[in-house]
């Protein structure tokens, strides 16, 4: 259930938002003093807030500055004021919209809901998640080029990195050696096939209890690898 934070002195408006905003499924705490709700609004996690500019101890333009210096939290700000350099100001601090009382609760639902939609398909748009892969043990996270086994992380080079993703990637098929080289170390490139051996050896001494026996990284004689999964 979202929750909103109503930061308002005249309990009566207060509690008719609240009413309205319950009957349409969210859950909702009121505050009657702007100190008192400014620390809540930094110290909890709301996904929304509705703003009174005139409150007792702290004002709402102050409240949106400090909250937007934390958060990107939807504020919505309200006033009985109507002059357009209060609606300007606000705005300019980071409030997501100003509605002028009185106006309708069933407008001010509207606009919570628009509010929310909007910033949760931003934030659905712009959070992005690592591409991981988990295996027995070892997972790999090729956006952060990390790789971790049975939870203590390893450092590895570029080419093993590389090495080791392509391979765990393409798990119980069988590369040669020439193909694992052109594979990452390019076809253009000009070298000794035996690198793809070596860095095979060292990646085994990351992500093996026992190198003799490997668990991981088999060797197919005569062929080439396999990630054994």
């Amino acid at each position: 259930m979202s929750r909103i934070l109503i930061i308002e002195d005249e309990e009566a408006i207060a509690e008719l938002e609240k009413d309205y905003l319950e009957l349409s499924g969210f859950e909702v705490i009121i505050c009657n003093r702007g100190d008192l709700g400014l620390n809540m609004a930094l110290k909890e996690d709301f996904d929304l807030i509705i703003l009174d500019l005139m409150l007792p101890e702290i004002d709402g333009f102050e409240i949106c500055r400090q909250v937007r210096e934390a958060k990107n939290t939807p504020i919505i700000m309200v006033s009985a004021k109507k002059d357009d350099i209060d609606k300007i100001r606000g705005l300019g601090l980071g409030a997501d919209d100003y509605m002028t009382k009185p106006f309708s609760p069933s407008e001010l639902v509207a606009r919570v809901k628009a509010h929310m939609d909007r910033y949760n398909r931003l934030i659905g748009s712009t959070t992005q998640k690592n591409d991981i892969i988990e295996i027995r043990g070892i997972k790999i996270d090729k956006t952060a080029r990390r790789v971790w086994v049975n939870g203590e992380e390893k450092t590895f080079t570029t080419k093993e990195f590389d090495l080791l993703t392509f391979l765990a990637q393409n798990p119980n098929r069988v590369f040669t050696k020439e193909e694992l080289f052109r594979k990452i170390w390019d076809m253009e490139s000009v070298g000794d096939i035996a690198t793809v051996t070596v860095h095979i050896k060292k990646i085994r001494e990351k992500i093996e209890y026992n190198n003799a026996k490997p668990q991981y990284i088999e060797t197919i004689w005569g062929v080439g690898y396999r990630f054994k999964v």
